[in-house]
Order: C-alpha cells, then structure tokens, then sequence
C-alpha cells in the first residue's frame, strides 16, 4: 500500500480504481486510515517535541474553545460530520473539474496544501505559529493526501467517509477525557 500510495503522490494522475468489490475498498480505507493516524501521530509527536525542547508556545488550540463553547454532542458532530463534509467538497470536490488537465498533479498538491494550511487557524496566530507553520499543519497535509488518493481511486463519498472516521478515531481520547472529567491541559 505504502508503494501505491508514494506512486501516486510522485505522479498524482485522475484514475479511478477498476476494482469495485466492497470489500477491497473497506480493506484499502482500512489501511489508509491506519497510515493517516500512524503518519498523524508521527508528526505530532515530532512537532510537540520541537515546541517542548525549545520552548515555544503556540497558544490555545481551536479544539480546547470548541469543548468550552458547545456541548459535547455538538463538538462530535461539527468536528465528525460538519467539517469533512464541507473540507471534502471544497478540497476533493473540485478535482473533478480538473481531472482530464495536464495540471492535476498541481492541482492536486495545491489542494493538499490548501487543505493542510487552512488548519494553520486551529492555532492562536503568531510569529512563532506562522514560522511553525509547515511543521503544525504536517499532519493535515498528509492527511490530505491520502483523502485525495481515494477521493481518486474510489470517490468523492470514500474520501468524505474517511476523513469523518480519521477525525471520530482523534475525537474519541478528548471524548473519553471529557466524560471522565479528566482536564485536557
């Protein structure tokens, strides 16, 4: 999976995938769930390192106002349902348009970075987020990619469906620290 993926990502070409059995698609969304939260993690990991070693603060993170702003129940759906529905149309939606240009591998990776950049506003905006920035939003870029490769492969509904369970699978430790009444600090 890691070849067919780094082959696409080198060479990002409009091709959907000839294999329609169900359970090959739920095998390869399988996978590359894994691989987005393994990569994810990753890179998270590596960019709190950075920030504890030198001792940057980045601020309060978007996540920690929406848990203080709504409900838990409205924080799910807005982070689960709400947000891939709306990213995928507007990020993977539009490479339809796009699919018989000469461009699309630009496209492609203009719309990874599109994608990866607009979560740069998860984070208070400072000199030190905005120098951060490629190493903040890694992860959503990332992500991105692997949302392209099966919005390609499989469709636009695969890639909404993907990026709703990524974010359900991230949710779900603040779900719990929240039930538990554990502080998320």
């Amino acid at each position: 999976m890691f070849i067919t993926i780094w082959e696409f990502v080198k060479n990002p070409i409009y091709q959907e995938d000839e294999n329609t059995n169900l359970r090959y698609r739920i095998s390869v969304f399988g996978k590359l769930l894994v691989i987005g939260l393994g990569a994810s993690i990753l890179l998270l990991s590596f960019a709190t390192m950075i920030q504890n070693l030198f001792g940057l603060d980045m601020g309060d993170h978007a996540i920690e106002e929406m848990w203080d702003t709504y409900s838990l129940p409205m924080v799910v759906f807005l982070g689960v349902i709400v947000a891939p529905f709306f990213e995928e149309l507007l990020f993977r939606g539009t490479m339809v348009f796009f699919k018989d240009s000469s461009n699309f591998k630009y496209i492609f990776y203009g719309l990874t970075l599109l994608f990866g950049y607009i979560h740069i506003s998860n984070f208070e905006i400072t000199t030190t987020t905005l120098l951060l920035s490629p190493l903040l939003v890694a992860p959503q870029i990332a992500v991105g990619g692997l949302f392209g490769f099966i919005r390609v492969r499989f469709g636009l509904i695969w890639a909404l469906l993907l990026h709703s369970t990524y974010n359900f699978v991230l949710f779900i430790p603040f779900v719990i620290a929240k039930v538990l009444d554990i502080p998320l600090e």
